[in-house]
Parts: C-alpha cells; structure tokens; sequence
C-alpha cells in the first residue's frame, strides 16, 4: 500500500500560500481585529458545522457502516487516550506556565481536516474516507467539547446548554440521524452545504496567517518549548492511536488511517479558540507554524514505518 508523498507536500505548500496570503492582508492592515473576529465567530458557527455535515458518506451500505464504526470508535478512544496521556505530560509538575491549556489542546487536536481529508484519500481512495469521516466525528465532538472547556475551565448549565446547542454538534447529530436513516438531502440544499463546507479552509488559514502577522519572527527560532510541545504531539499521538487501534484489532487499513490522522501536525483551530475565548492567540499560531513545520519530516518517518 503507497502513499503519495508528493501530494502531502503539494497539500503544505498550498496550505502555507493561503496562511501568507492572510499575513500579507494582516501586515498590510486590509484585515482589522473586528474583522479577524468575526471570520472566527462565523468559522466556528457557519463553516465548520457545514463541513462536518457534508462529511458524512452520501450513501449507506453494510460495509460502509461496519468501516464509519470503527473509524468513529478508534476516534473516540483515540481522545479519550490523549486526554489521558496529556493529563500526565502537561500536569503541574512536569510542565508550569501559561500555556499549559494550549499545549493541551495542541497535543491533543491536530491538523485531521485540512490535512487528513487529501491525505487519506490519496492513499486509501473512497474506501478509506469512510473510516475517516468516523474518526472525524469522534475527532469534533471532543473538540468543541473539551477543546473548549480547556479554554473556557468551567462546567455550568450554560456550558452544557451551549455544548447540545453547538452548531458543531448539532451538525455531527444531524448528519449522523440522516447517514443510518440512508436519507440524503434534496440536491439544493446538499449543494449549498458543500459550497459553504468549501470556504472552511481557506478562511480558517487566513485567519491563522493574520494571528500570524501579530507574531514576532525573530524570537521564533527560540521557541524551544514550543518546539518540545509539537515533537511530542507528533511522536506520542500517532504511537497512542496506533497501540489502541491495534488493541480492539481492527482491520490493518483502518488501524493505518487512524494512525496517520493522528501523525498530523497541531490543527489550526488552535489559534482559532484562542482568539475566540481569550487564551494566547500569538503562541498558539506559532505553536502551530511549529508543529507544520517539524511534521514534515516527523511524517514521512511515520509513513516509511506505517507503510514501509
């Protein structure tokens, strides 16, 4: 089984001109802080829960079920192992400072959208975007759950109302109900979803490049812990998602594809949740430069072992 590592390059390199497109806009002032939120308010209520939607196989079949299971159930105690494991790596007494949350969130959530979608299809086909749309779902429920509660730091009823509220949620519910019911949406409104679904990349990068644009460069190559936070979140996620994987003894494909989600560089919404509430939007941004960064060599290791 192969993966074109061409095409994973290509998808950075596309990534990177679309993240300087936003720092050029930032630098050159066409982009304002109002502005810059809300892009973020509407990414994070409009665009991703449209892409979460339009992310569910367009029709059902046994094996289609069987495959979305077992992606969705690697997910989902794929984040409860990292919950875990960061609980351990980032505690009080191994780790002190301010960005303790961030760095949570940045080993725990990383780069499966914008990253994994062209990734797996590459490498698996249709076949493996099943598996991976599962994995997804798990993957969003725990990011506008306890992604934002890293930020947030409290559980009230209005925390919890906000969570069943979420757009996020209420997406993945939806497509969920309509997926096992094998109901599809009237072309129109399947059509809109996957234009709107569409501008969630673009925006969401360039919303990252002018977080960007705040950033000092020169006193980037000293982020040394930074640099600690990315390489562990690339080398401890993909081992975690492998050993529980490999545990529940799923098919080899899926146990590969679950693996290499998890081998991705820290997601972009970092810099997101941090603008949208209040955490540390300039570290956060360049935490995940840093962890793009180093994944491009930390990756293909993962890839040559994974699939060598």
């Amino acid at each position: 089984m192969n993966i074109d590592l061409q095409t994973f390059y290509f998808s950075l390199i596309t990534i990177a001109l679309i993240i300087v497109l936003g720092f050029f806009l930032g630098k050159k002032k066409l982009i304002s802080e109002a502005t810059n939120k809300d892009l973020v308010n509407l990414l994070l209520s409009v665009f991703m829960p449209a892409a979460l939607l339009n992310a569910f196989p367009a029709t059902y079949s046994e094996d289609s079920i069987s495959l979305f299971s077992q992606g969705f159930i690697g997910g989902f105690l794929t984040m409860i192992g990292m919950i875990l494991v960061s609980q351990v790596v980032f505690s009080k007494h191994f780790f002190k400072g301010e960005l303790r949350f961030e760095a949570k969130f940045a080993f725990i959530f990383n780069n499966a959208t914008f990253l994994g979608y062209p990734l797996i299809s590459t490498a698996f086909g249709q076949t493996g975007i099943i598996p991976y749309c599962g994995f997804i779902v798990a993957f969003n429920l725990a990011l506008f759950s306890y992604g934002v509660w890293l930020f947030e730091r409290k559980i009230s009823l209005k925390f919890l109302k906000d969570l069943i509220l979420n757009p996020n949620i209420l997406a993945v519910f939806i497509g969920a109900v309509l997926f096992l019911a094998h109901v599809s949406l009237p072309s129109p409104v399947s059509n809109a979803v996957s234009y709107v679904a569409a501008a969630t990349t673009p925006l969401s990068l360039i919303c990252i490049g002018y977080m960007l644009s705040k950033a000092d460069f020169r006193g980037l190559t000293k982020r040394w812990r930074l640099a600690i936070i990315a390489g562990l979140q690339l080398v401890l996620a993909p081992t975690t998602t492998w050993l529980i994987t490999s545990a529940l003894h799923f098919p080899a494909e899926v146990v590969l594809i679950c693996t290499l989600i998890q081998a991705l560089p820290t997601a972009t919404s970092l810099g997101l949740f941090a603008e949208k509430y209040g955490g540390n939007q300039v570290e956060s941004s360049e935490l995940v430069v840093i962890s793009t960064l180093m994944s491009a060599v930390t990756l293909p290791v993962v890839i040559l072992i994974l699939f060598g």
